[in-house]
């Protein structure tokens, strides 16, 4: 694809004032194909664990094959957007259809059961208190990304879910060349996954934010495993390099291992894999490497020390109301995996200030990072477990402790909600500016592959 088409199509991008629903996003696709005949056909490829139709969209006629899946993780709304768009101008456009040169299969909601308990926030205020309060985010072991057959030295996994059953089936249906499934985070500054190194690619997907006045992300990556291929594009995670590196620590890989993800799935078929993470509010700090005038180990040993403050606090709560829960409910199983998740991701940052490499300044953007992601554990895994526990009052279980618990949790919370509300950024990245670097990756994407 020129320059000169992409740029076109980056300026086709309307505005949003609001992330869209599961329902709006299936009505949008069964339009497409209802108003463009012959040219998109819309059909179902599996069902969620609730049940849920999971669609579709297949759009063109071209020699290879593009897989694009929106929110695999639910907190994750602007790729529901940005597939609405793609697949919009796909059918609109002949020209586009052929300058991409694929057949486009386009799934509008791989998580429509976790989707559905984001949307208290998709509408706003954009607050990170209100995300926080609406927020979920399933158990390790119910998310799509990361329940892909896995089996590597004593860890092994086949408790496939039906929505990673129904990607499987379409990875292998359709060989892609080309796949993205499509994320986001919260703060910090835009970054790409990519599955193999591909430098023109990598130079299309570090312009784009740039654009839209989205600074890259000069911070800590997602975990010390991940490889950086340059600034801001990494290689997509994998499992045994996760593995061996908690292995290295003396800890044990299987018990804190799920399963794979869909680009080590789509491997096979030499499929080129894209993800592109981008933040909901601005941070102008995210590509400052200036020096913060503090030592990078004291500065993730410090993030190490809060993490397990805040897993204390809701490790205290969980435990109290262990012998109480009457349910089992999507947030009681989720704050099970997450509190302790915490404690393990505080030792691996513990690890990693000892490592000799740490011994070095940090920069400004590397100590909001760590502030950052504080506030965001905190939010996240703070806000399910009240969610937790005002679905066992919503269902009568009001126990003296599952009451006297939720109160106490609720005003830690409070405290929490402000901290995060003063010490990060409030400013929120237009919803177009952040479909328009989706879309714009996706397309440079699938150019390249």
């Amino acid at each position: 694809m020129t320059d000169p088409l992409l740029n076109d199509e980056l300026d086709s991008v309307p505005d949003h004032d609001r992330f869209a629903t599961v329902d709006e996003i299936a009505a949008a696709l069964t339009r497409l194909a209802a108003d463009h005949p012959g040219v998109a056909s819309l059909r179902r490829v599996g069902s969620s664990a609730l049940g849920e139709p999971i669609l579709c969209l297949s759009v063109g006629d071209g020699p290879r094959h593009a897989l694009v899946g929106a929110m695999p993780h639910p907190n994750e709304p602007i790729g529901g957007l940005t597939v609405i768009h793609l697949a919009t101008r796909l059918c609109e456009s002949a020209a586009l259809r052929e300058a991409t040169g694929h057949t486009w299969h386009i799934v509008g909601c791989l998580d429509p059961d976790g989707t559905r308990l984001n949307e208290g926030w998709f509408a706003g205020p954009f607050t990170k208190a209100h995300y926080g309060r609406h927020f979920y985010r399933p158990a390790g072991d119910e998310q799509v990304e990361w329940t892909f057959p896995f089996a590597y030295k004593r860890a092994y996994f086949d408790r496939v879910m039906p929505e990673t059953l129904a990607l499987m089936r379409l990875i292998d249906d359709t060989r892609p060349a080309f796949m993205t499934t499509l994320h986001n985070s919260e703060m910090g500054g835009a970054f790409f996954y990519l599955n193999r190194p591909v430098p023109e690619l990598q130079a299309v997907l570090k312009s784009l934010p740039g654009r839209y006045g989205v600074p890259l992300h000069a911070g800590e990556p997602e975990h010390p495993s991940v490889r950086s291929l340059e600034e801001s594009v990494f290689l997509a995670p994998r499992m045994e390099d996760t593995y061996d590196y908690i292995e290295a620590l003396g800890e044990d890989p299987a018990a804190q291992l799920t399963g794979g993800s869909s680009d080590s799935y789509a491997a096979r078929y030499g499929t080129l894999c894209l993800t592109a993470e981008l933040p909901y509010w601005r941070d102008p700090t995210a590509d400052d490497r200036s020096p913060a005038g503090v030592g990078y180990a004291d500065l993730i040993r410090t993030h190490a020390a809060d993490l397990r403050e805040t897993f204390a606090v809701l490790d205290e709560t969980l435990g109290a109301v262990a012998g109480d829960l009457a349910t089992r409910s999507p947030f009681v199983r989720a704050s099970r995996f997450f509190v302790p998740f915490i404690e393990g991701v505080a030792t691996t940052v513990e690890h990693h200030a000892r490592a000799p490499e740490s011994d070095r300044p940090a920069t400004v953007a590397e100590r909001q990072s760590c502030r950052d992601t504080a506030h965001s554990v905190r939010l996240r895994f703070g806000g399910m477990l009240l969610r937790a526990l005002e679905g066992e009052l919503a269902v009568g279980n009001g126990t003296p402790t599952i009451r006297a618990r939720a109160r106490a949790l609720s005003d830690t919370y409070a405290k929490w909600c402000a901290e995060a509300e003063a010490g990060t950024p409030d400013e929120t990245i237009p919803i177009r500016h952040l479909v328009a670097i989706q879309y714009g990756g996706i397309l440079a994407g699938a150019a390249h592959a």
